[in-house]
C-alpha cells in the first residue's frame, strides 16, 4: 500500500513538510535525472519508473546512472555499459559506479578508486573505443552536475572539482569541503544531497554558478535512516537501509 507522510525539514530556523510517498518495491540503488527514474535491486535487477510503476529492464546491474549522457551501468564485474536504442551496449573500460549527470559526459570510479570521465564527444559520437581520462586522487563515489562535480573519499571526506566542462571532463583542482558523507548525488540543476554514515540526509545550501560549493549543509530531518538519495525537477528519491523507497516533493525556489 502506498502511504503519505509528512517529514519535517529544518532550514535556517524555519520548518516545512516534506509530502513524501512510499513507493512500492525496493531498491539496492536509485539515480534520478533528466526527467527519468532508475534503480536496481539487490538481485541486480533493473527498474525504470515509468507510467506510475516500475518496469523492469531485461540485464543486470549492480549501479545505474541517468542523465543528460543518457543511462549508463556497471555489472558486478565491473562492466561498463550504456542504454541505446533500448538495448544494453558493452564498452571498453571497467567502473563501480558510474555517472550520467554532467553535460553530456560520463564520471566514475574504479575498484581501486580512481576517477575516470568521458568528454561529452565521447559520449555524442560513440566511437567503437572510449578514451577515458584519469583524474588525479582517488574517490570511492564521484557524481556531477551542471555547477561542478562532487566526490567522496574512502575516509568520508568530501570533494568538490573544479572547472569542470563538457570538453575537458577533467577539471584543474579539488577543494575539500566541510562536513563527512558515504554517498554525494549531484542533481541535474547543480543540487547537491548527501548521506552520512548514520544514514542522515544532507543538502548542500547556497550552490549557484557564482558559488558552486555552495556556502552549508542542512540536514533533513527525516522519520528514518537513509542509504542513497537523488534529486530531479523538484522530487527527493530516497532508499532506506532495508531498501524501501521514499518520493518526497521538494519545494523548489
Amino acid at each position: 500500500m502506498i502511504q503519505i507522510v509528512g517529514l519535517l525539514l529544518l532550514c535556517a530556523g524555519a520548518s516545512a513538510v516534506l509530502q513524501c510517498t512510499v513507493m512500492p518495491g525496493k531498491l539496492k540503488q536509485i539515480d534520478a535525472g533528466n526527467g527519468q527514474v532508475y534503480g536496481v535491486n539487490d538481485d541486480d535487477n533493473i527498474y525504470q519508473w515509468l507510467n506510475k510503476n516500475w518496469m523492469q529492464i531485461p540485464g543486470l546491474l549492480t549501479h545505474v546512472s541517468v542523465g543528460p549522457a543518457g543511462v549508463w551501468g556497471v555489472n558486478r564485474a565491473n562492466a561498463i555499459f550504456r542504454l541505446q536504442d533500448n538495448n544494453w551496449v558493452a564498452v571498453n573500460g571497467a567502473l563501480k559506479q558510474i555517472d550520467a549527470g554532467g553535460n553530456k559526459f560520463v564520471s566514475g570510479v574504479n575498484s581501486v578508486d580512481s576517477v575516470f570521465c568521458l568528454n561529452q564527444d565521447q559520449t555524442v559520437s560513440k566511437p567503437a573505443v572510449l578514451s577515458y581520462n584519469q583524474l588525479e586522487g582517488n574517490l570511492k563515489y564521484y557524481s556531477c552536475g551542471l555547477y561542478g562535480c562532487w566526490g567522496i573519499n574512502s575516509n568520508n571526506n568530501i570533494y568538490y572539482r573544479y572547472d569542470v566542462q563538457p570538453t575537458s571532463c577533467r577539471g584543474s583542482r579539488w577543494q575539500q569541503i566541510d562536513g563527512s558523507l558515504v554517498k554525494v548525488e549531484v542533481g541535474t540543476d547543480g543540487s547537491v544531497y548527501g548521506v552520512n554514515s548514520q544514514g542522515n540526509v544532507y543538502k548542500r545550501e547556497g550552490i549557484s554558478a557564482k558559488s558552486p560549493t555552495g556556502t552549508s549543509w542542512t540536514r533533513l530531518d527525516l522519520s528514518n535512516s537513509f542509504q542513497h538519495v537523488s534529486y530531479d525537477r523538484g522530487n527527493l528519491w530516497l532508499l532506506t537501509k532495508c531498501g524501501d523507497i521514499f518520493k518526497c516533493k521538494v519545494a523548489t525556489q
